[in-house]
C-alpha cells in the first residue's frame, strides 16, 4: 500500500472518529434535554397545584377603636371590606371605616342612630342582602337594611356614604296583635312572599305576607294572616327560617323541633332531634351558605353539620359530621358564599372550618381579652373582630379551602346525597352549590377507557404482529406492514368524529350484531383454518406459501355481513324488538348510547398500530439462527414460534403492549367525542366515563385562573404525568429482566 493510500485511510478513520464522537454527543444531549424537558414539567405541575394544599391564614389590616353603644347583635362589612356596619340588642346603629380607600378617616364613624329604645328581640336573614329585624316590647317589628353608595374611580370601588334602608317602610310592622313583647324572632322573604315568626310569652307564631301585582297600577298589594304553633314546652332559644319559607326551626335547650310551614293552615311537627353532643349542651345554631346544612355548636367544643338525607323514601335530618374546636364555642360565622364557618371559643380563641374538606384550616389567639363579636366579609377575604370599643380587621387567605387529600381520594358526603360517594361535579348555576372535586372518578375513567381498549386491540395487534413478522412472506408483508402503520396517522380527532357520530349510533341499531360478531369472527378464523387444512393437498399447495391470510378476508367480510344482517331478527324474537329496552328495563342496566363499548372499539382501532409496529419489529428481528436451528432439529414452526421466537421478541412484544397502554391513558379527543363524559364509577360497558385527559380538554377553558378549579385539572394533569411514569417505569423494568434472561438465546 503507498504512502498516499494510508494518509487517506488514516484520514477517513479520523473523520469516522469524529463523526462518531459528535453522534455520540448529540445523542447524549438529546437524552438530557428530555430529561430536562420532563423535570421542567414535573416541577410546574407541581408549582401549580402546591398552593390548594397550603392551609388557611390571617393577616392583621388594621386596628382601631369605635365608641359604640350596648353589646353587638350583628356585625358585618361591605364587600370591598372598607366599611363596618353594627347592630346593637339595644337598638344603636353604626358605620365606621375601615380602609382609607373609602375615602373615610379609619376609624370614622359615617353613621350613628338609634332606631329604638324598646327593643327585645334582633335577627338576620341568612343568605343574600343582609336585612336586620328588631322585635320590640309592643309586638312590633322593623326590618333594616344596610346600604352603600359605591363610586368607581380608576376601576377601583370607593364607598361614597352608607345608610340604612327600610325595605318594608320606616312604620314598624305589628307582629303581635295583642301587643306582647318580642323574645324572638326570624324573618326570611321571596319576591312575593314574607314570612315572620316570632315568639312571645303566649307562644310561637307566624305573620304571612303574600304579594299580588295590581295588573292596573304594577304595584304589588300585600295581604296578611297570622297562624299560630302548636303549643312548645320549655324556654324557647333560637328561632330559624329557612330562605325558601318552608321549614321553621325552633330550638329549647338541645332539642329542635323541625316544623313543615309550606302550607301555613297546616303547620305539621316533621321531626324533634336531639342535636347536643354527648355530655354537651348546645350553645348556637346557625344555617351554613346554601341553607342546606345546620351547623350545631356545643359547650365542648364540638360543632356538627346536619342536613336532609333521603333514606327508604322519606327525607329526614342526619348528623354528618363533626369538627372539634379547643373550646367552648361561643360564636359562629358562615361564610357567605362557601360551605366554611368561623368560631370563636374561649375568650379569644378563633378557630376556621370547613366542612366538604371536613379540615380545620386555622387556629389561633386573637387579640387579648375577650372578644364580643366576630363576621366574615361577603367574600370570604376579611375577618373582622371586636373587643368592647376596640376593632381589628384581618385579611384572610384562604384560597382554596374545598381541596384536601380526604376530599380529592376520599368518599365525600355531599349535600342532598344518600352517603359518601366519590363525585366529580365542578361547576353549578347557583351560587350555593357544593364544589365536588373528586379524582376518583376521573382516574377510574381513565383505567376503564384503557382497559377495554387494550381488551380490544392487544389480541388483534399482537396476532396479526406474530402473523406477519414469522409467517407472512415478504411480498405480502411489504403491503400489510406499510398498510397497518399508515393508520397511526390518522388524526384521533377524526376517529373520535367517526365514533361519536356514525359508531355509536350503528352499535345501538346493531346490538345484537355486534354482540354476535364478537363471538362469531375468532370461531369463523378458526373453523376456516381447521377447514383450510382438511382440503386436499394439492389444492392446499396451489397458494404460495405465506399468503393464506389472503382466505380470511372473504370469511370476515362473510360473518360480519351476516351478523348485522341477523341482528334485527334476533332482537324481534329474543328481545321483544328493543333490545335497549331490554337492558334498561329487564336488566336493569343503564345503557348509553356513547359507552364503554364504542370507546373500546374507536381507541382500540387507534392503538392497534402502535402495538402492531413495534412488536412485529421484534418478531422479525429474532436471528434467523435461532428458528433455523429449531427447526433443523425436528421442532414444528408452531412450536419454534412459542418456545424461540415469541421468547426472544418478549422484551419488544412488551414494550409494544406497553406503549399502547400509554398511548390509551393519555388519549383525549377520542374519549372526549365519543363518550358522554359522565364522571361515573362502574365497569359496564354499557355505560359512559370520563378520564383525565378528556376532563381537562373540556374544562380548562372555562376555568378561572388561579381558581381551585383551575389547580385541581392541573392536579389531574400531574395525575395523569405520574401515571404515564409509574407505566412506563415499570415497563421498562420488566423489558430488562426479559432481555436479561433470554439474551443469551
Amino acid at each position: 500500500m503507498s504512502t498516499e493510500s494510508i494518509n487517506l485511510t488514516i484520514a477517513g478513520s479520523r473523520k469516522r472518529r469524529a463523526k462518531d464522537r459528535l453522534a455520540s454527543v448529540g445523542v447524549t444531549t438529546g437524552g438530557i434535554l428530555v430529561l430536562v424537558a420532563l423535570l421542567l414539567i414535573f416541577f410546574y405541575l407541581l408549582y401549580v397545584v402546591k398552593p390548594i394544599f397550603a392551609g388557611a391564614s390571617l393577616e392583621s389590616a388594621v386596628s382601631l377603636q369605635v365608641p359604640v353603644k350596648g353589646t353587638t347583635a350583628i356585625l358585618g362589612t361591605d364587600e370591598q371590606n372598607q366599611l363596618a356596619y353594627r347592630f346593637s340588642h339595644q337598638g344603636d346603629v353604626d358605620f365606621f371605616s375601615l380602609d382609607k380607600e373609602s375615602g373615610h378617616p379609619v376609624g370614622g364613624v359615617l353613621l350613628h342612630q338609634t332606631v329604638s329604645d324598646n327593643v327585645t328581640a334582633v335577627a338576620n336573614t341568612a343568605m343574600g342582602k343582609p336585612l336586620i329585624i328588631y322585635g320590640l316590647a309592643n309586638g312590633q317589628a322593623k326590618v333594616l337594611q344596610p346600604e352603600f353608595t359605591s363610586i368607581y374611580p380608576e376601576g377601583k370601588a370607593r364607598i361614597t356614604q352608607a345608610e340604612i334602608k327600610y325595605p318594608l317602610g320606616e312604620a314598624p310592622v305589628v307582629l303581635d296583635q295583642e301587643g306582647h313583647a318580642i323574645t324572638h324572632l326570624a324573618y326570611e322573604a321571596k319576591s312575593d312572599k314574607r314570612v315572620f315568626a316570632f315568639a312571645t310569652e303566649t307562644g310561637v307564631q307566624l305573620l304571612v305576607q303574600a304579594g299580588e301585582e295590581n295588573f292596573l297600577s304594577g304595584e304589588v298589594e300585600w295581604q296578611s294572616q297570622h297562624y299560630r304553633l302548636p303549643e312548645i314546652t320549655g324556654k324557647i332559644e333560637q328561632l330559624i327560617l329557612t330562605p325558601n319559607l318552608d321549614v321553621l326551626l325552633v330550638r329549647v335547650g338541645n332539642l329542635l323541633s323541625i316544623y313543615n310551614i309550606v302550607t301555613p293552615d297546616n303547620i305539621t311537627l316533621r321531626a324533634s332531634l336531639q342535636v347536643n353532643a354527648q355530655h354537651a349542651n348546645v350553645t348556637n345554631i346557625s344555617l351554613l351558605s346554601g341553607a342546606s346544612s345546620l351547623l350545631v355548636a356545643n359547650d365542648n367544643g364540638t360543632i356538627s353539620q346536619w342536613f336532609e338525607v333521603l333514606k327508604d323514601g322519606s327525607r329526614s335530618f342526619m348528623q354528618i359530621r363533626d369538627f372539634q374546636a379547643d373550646q367552648s364555642i361561643r360564636k359562629l360565622a358562615p361564610e357567605h358564599s362557601r360551605k366554611g364557618f368561623a368560631t370563636l371559643s374561649g375568650d379569644n380563641h378563633v378557630e376556621l372550618f370547613y366542612t366538604t374538606s371536613n379540615a380545620r384550616l386555622y387556629a389561633e389567639n386573637l387579640g387579648e381579652g375577650k372578644l364580643d363579636a366576630i363576621t366574615l366579609s361577603p367574600r370570604n377575604s376579611a375577618l373582622l373582630v371586636q373587643q368592647a370599643d376596640k376593632f381589628q380587621l384581618f385579611h384572610v387567605h384562604n384560597e382554596h379551602p374545598e381541596v384536601s387529600w380526604s376530599a380529592l381520594w376520599s368518599e365525600v358526603w355531599y349535600e342532598g346525597y344518600p352517603e359518601p360517594q366519590y363525585v366529580w361535579q365542578s361547576t353549578s348555576a347557583s351560587d350555593d352549590f357544593e364544589p365536588k372535586l373528586s379524582l376518583v372518578p376521573l382516574a377510574f375513567g381513565t383505567l376503564k377507557a384503557a382497559f377495554y381498549a387494550m381488551l380490544f386491540a392487544v389480541p388483534i395487534a399482537l396476532a396479526g404482529a406474530i402473523y406477519a413478522g414469522y409467517f407472512m412472506s415478504a411480498g405480502m408483508r411489504t403491503f400489510v406492514k406499510p398498510t397497518v402503520e399508515i393508520m397511526a396517522a390518522l388524526p384521533t380527532v377524526i376517529l373520535g368524529f367517526l365514533a361519536g357520530l356514525w359508531l355509536a349510533p350503528a352499535i345501538e341499531e346493531n346490538l345484537p350484531g355486534i354482540v354476535l360478531m364478537l363471538v362469531s369472527l375468532p370461531l369463523g378464523v378458526l373453523l376456516a383454518g381447521m377447514g383450510w387444512n382438511a382440503l386436499p393437498r394439492k389444492i392446499r399447495e396451489s397458494l404460495p406459501e405465506g399468503w393464506h391470510a389472503l382466505i380470511l378476508v372473504p370469511v370476515i367480510v362473510l360473518i360480519g355481513w351476516g351478523c348485522i344482517e341477523l341482528s334485527p331478527i334476533i332482537e324481534t324474537h329474543f328481545f321483544g324488538g328493543n333490545v335497549r329496552g331490554f337492558i334498561t328495563n329487564d336488566i336493569g342496566i343503564r345503557f348509553d348510547q356513547r359507552n364503554s363499548l364504542v370507546v373500546g372499539i374507536a381507541m382500540g382501532f387507534a392503538v392497534i398500530p402502535t402495538i402492531f409496529s413495534i412488536a412485529e419489529d421484534a418478531v422479525f428481528s429474532v436471528p434467523k439462527h435461532l428458528t433455523q436451528g429449531s427447526l433443523a432439529l425436528g421442532a414444528t414452526p408452531w412450536q419454534t414460534l412459542s418456545r424461540v421466537v415469541i421468547l426472544t421478541a418478549s422484551p419488544g412484544i412488551f414494550s409494544a403492549v406497553m406503549m399502547g397502554l400509554g398511548r390509551a391513558v393519555g388519549e383525549t379527543m377520542i374519549v372526549l367525542m365519543a363518550t358522554g363524559n359522565t364522571p361515573i364509577m362502574n365497569m359496564s360497558i354499557f355505560e359512559g366515563l370520563r378520564t383525565l385527559a378528556a376532563n381537562i380538554a373540556v374544562e380548562m377553558p372555562e376555568s378561572e385562573v388561579g381558581s381551585s378549579h383551575y389547580r385541581v385539572l392541573f392536579l389531574a394533569a400531574f395525575v395523569l404525568f405520574v401515571f404515564t411514569f409509574i407505566f412506563n417505569s415499570i415497563a421498562e423494568y420488566i423489558r430488562q429482566r426479559l432481555r436479561d434472561k433470554y439474551s443469551s438465546m
